[in-house]
């Protein structure tokens, strides 16, 4: 669709910001009770929130649902910023792909970035259509062109068409988000199948590895790619082992292509979210019985919500973080590293 015309960009977005509340009115009941955006609809002054009460400190009801899982289906339902996320052209005229831009932390950067004027492309397992197409209503409500790309990335062929496709349906490609993840909690090594470690490495690191690859020859100057990695990259859960450990190699990876990409003026930079409430965790992210305990042992003393993580996101990928590559951020609730 047409970029905002001058002098009309701010009332637009309030407009479609609004329309977009309508869609996803219940999307988010895993705010606190009686909780407000930060600033309001017109501009406002902001206010300042307790991030220890900004989001439910409730622990989350025990339940599990077949991988991958829907979070139009999880109780509470994650908040992605469907109601409270407002752009202001940080972005306008970029052109981003989000792998897992479907639901969870792929979901909330998807939102943001056609709020602050991207187009997306977003990927996702086929069986995730019905979260995919909430979020292609949100991206085009914000005034953007959405592009739907359902894959299983776990194969080269996967990720070289599904490049080859955003960079078709977009007209272009200057974001790249390499989001996507499997993770299934192990309380020991012996109970990990052969099967499972496998489908680990090549959903986490040999599709970011594909990904990147195949869709760096078509990123200009100025590009950015964006991984999404844990805190487990620097200390890793023990029931965790594999996912952990593609964790790791992701940390290394960012930095390493960081390096390799400076001279080609293409920024490579990690987020590495702590316990965030995405539907990762109701597909068997969590041991059973454990759901209650989710976020409760950080130093805020809750989970995180992918809507809090969306704002890295999109200051990784503008122009004013521009000497930012090489680096990893965190969103952890006060756990530490990075």
């Amino acid at each position: 669709m047409a970029d905002d015309k001058p002098g009309e960009g701010a009332s637009r977005r309030a407009i479609l910001s609004g329309a977009a509340i309508g869609l996803a009115a219940a999307a988010s009941p895993g705010l606190a009770q009686g909780s407000a955006p930060a600033t309001s609809a017109a501009g406002g002054p902001a206010v300042l929130r307790d991030p220890r009460t900004k989001y439910t400190r409730t622990p989350f009801p025990e339940q599990r649902q077949p991988w991958p899982a829907l979070q139009s289906k999880m109780t509470p339902r994650p908040d992605s910023g469907e109601q409270s996320y407002r752009g202001s052209g940080r972005l306008a005229g970029r052109k981003a792909l989000v792998t897992g831009g479907d639901s969870g932390i792929g979901r909330a950067a998807a939102i943001a970035y056609a709020r602050e004027g991207a187009d997306v492309a977003i990927n996702y397992y086929p069986s995730e259509e019905p979260d995919a197409r909430e979020v292609k209503a949100l991206i085009e409500q914000a005034g953007r062109k959405a592009v739907l790309l359902p894959a299983d990335i776990r194969t080269e062929r996967a990720c070289t068409r599904l490049v080859a496709d955003a960079v078709r349906g977009l007209g272009g490609l200057d974001i790249l988000v390499n989001n996507a993840a499997y993770q299934q909690s192990k309380a020991d090594i012996s109970e990990i199948t052969d099967e499972q470690f496998v489908r680990t490495f090549e959903t986490n690191i040999y599709a970011i590895f594909r990904i990147s690859k195949a869709a760096i020859p078509s990123m200009p100057p100025g590009s950015v790619i964006i991984n999404t990695g844990s805190v487990n990259s620097y200390d890793p859960g023990e029931e965790l082992l594999d996912y952990a450990s593609t964790k790791g190699a992701i940390l290394i990876f960012t930095k390493g292509l960081a390096k390799q990409l400076a001279k080609k003026g293409i920024r490579v930079n990690m987020v590495a979210p702590g316990p965030v409430w995405t539907p990762l965790q109701v597909a068997g992210g969590q041991l059973p019985g454990k759901m209650g305990e989710f976020g409760q042992n950080t130093p805020l003393g809750r989970a995180g919500q992918p809507a809090e993580l969306a704002p890295l996101y999109v200051a990784l990928a503008e122009d004013g973080t521009s000497f930012s590559t090489g680096t990893a951020v965190g969103a952890h609730g006060g756990k530490g590293n990075p």
